[in-house]
């Protein structure tokens, strides 16, 4: 990073970003409390809320959304679960990276152990959407008695690839990330749906001015290794998105995984999750958290 994520909240340009993002953290429930977790990678920063002692599930968000894309969400869950959203180390949000550089997958994997252990888990459950279910699917397989349950949000590159046509409106962004670039993305990827202004200002501030590290990418479990996944995975597709084909991704999770569980969400895009068609996403999330084991 040329800039440092100190030097950068200290700037014009951060103080307007972390602005941003406390005004869509304004609209999680009342109790929700900002917790920095200390490892030997840097400081994690991870907003929680929900009863102490209810089952504890981690919610990774995509790359560049921050932990506060979940509002629509944490109500919900924050009834039967502690909850503990994660801004991720190296991208937008509130964590500082320092010590141990995250380079290899295995070092993202570290990172996530460090933030398990340091909000006080052993076992617990995941929730997370595209880049965080990148993620969260190669710790389920590389960790397999630490994850209970695992929820995946319309996840690209874990099943099936991503279609050209998507990739080919991302590159721009790696290459020359804009606040204008960024906002016509998403708004390409969503059609005519509508997404959360304020939600929309702050990840855009993000792709086009925070110093983010180099993204590390976890490959593509072989079909072979999903033998080795324990948890009770449930898989929650896009209809609309235009990410990947939603039923070609369901054919190829029902061929590798068959005990993985489906389930598409018509309206929904890849942008538009996990914020909206809110009510259908919070029972899909609720319905694979709360199913008994076995079931």
């Amino acid at each position: 990073m040329s800039l440092s994520v100190l030097d950068f909240a200290a700037s014009p340009t951060g103080i307007e970003f972390y602005r941003k993002y406390d005004r869509v953290l304004e609209k999680w429930p009342a109790d929700v409390v900002g917790r920095d977790l200390e490892s030997e990678f840097g400081t994690t920063r991870v907003n929680v809320c929900g009863p102490a002692g209810a089952p504890p599930v981690l919610l990774l968000p995509g790359g560049g959304a921050t932990s506060t894309v979940w509002f629509e969400n944490v109500g919900a869950l924050a009834d039967r679960h502690r909850v503990i959203a994660v801004d991720l180390m190296g991208d937008s949000g509130r964590s500082v990276a320092g010590g141990r550089a995250i380079r290899t997958v295995d070092d993202l994997l570290d990172w996530l152990d460090t933030v398990a252990t340091g909000a006080g888990l052993e076992a617990f459950s995941i929730v997370a959407h595209s880049y965080g279910a990148m993620i969260a699917l190669a710790y389920a397989l590389d960790r397999p008695n630490r994850v209970r349950k695992l929820v995946l949000l319309d996840p690209n590159s874990c099943f099936a690839g991503m279609r050209p046509g998507y990739l080919a409106r991302a590159v721009p962004l790696l290459f020359r990330p804009t606040e204008k670039r960024e906002r016509d993305f998403v708004r390409w990827e969503i059609g005519c749906r509508e997404v959360d202004e304020s939600w929309l200002d702050l990840t855009a501030c993000g792709a086009a001015s925070f110093p983010k590290s180099k993204t590390v990418v976890p490959k593509r479990p072989t079909r072979a290794s999903f033998a080795g996944l324990r948890a009770e995975t449930t898989v929650i597709l896009a209809g609309q998105g235009k990410v990947h084909d939603s039923a070609r991704v369901a054919t190829a999770i029902a061929a590798a995984a068959p005990r993985v569980r489906t389930h598409v969400i018509d309206d929904a895009t890849h942008h538009t999750m996990p914020m909206s068609p809110a009510a259908e996403v919070n029972r899909a999330l609720l319905d694979a958290l709360d199913a008994p084991r076995g079931v």
